[in-house]
């Protein structure tokens, strides 16, 4: 997204979810949202409480991939405090990704 369409742009879940493009899980190299890890965002005032799940509850990066979250939301001005709210049911599957995830990872011809 543009920086000056950033500045404009109202604060809703399609704005959050277009800026956690950007958050790559490492040990996939895939985003976030294209893995099919972000469930929902929910928005209060300027809040952000991103509902997420990992790939497996014991995966080790989930601090970072809280942080990069935090990082990400921090250059848009609408957003104020950022939360970032695991949960392990529904459990991932590989089915939640889409084509372009599949595509990225080389599972799709």
């Amino acid at each position: 997204m543009d920086p000056t369409e950033l500045l404009a742009a109202p604060l809703t879940p399609g704005l959050v979810k277009e800026l956690l493009l950007e958050v790559i899980d490492p040990e996939l190299g895939v985003n976030i949202v294209d893995l099919g890890l972000v469930y929902d965002v929910r928005i209060g005032d300027r809040d952000v409480d991103v509902v997420m799940t990992l790939t497996t509850p014991g995966c080790p990066l989930g601090g970072f991939i809280e942080d990069e979250i935090a990082d990400c939301l921090a250059q848009a001005p609408q957003v104020g405090r950022v939360t970032v709210t695991l949960v392990w049911e529904p459990p991932w599957d590989p089915e939640r990704m889409t084509d372009r995830a599949r595509e990225e990872l080389g599972w799709m011809s």
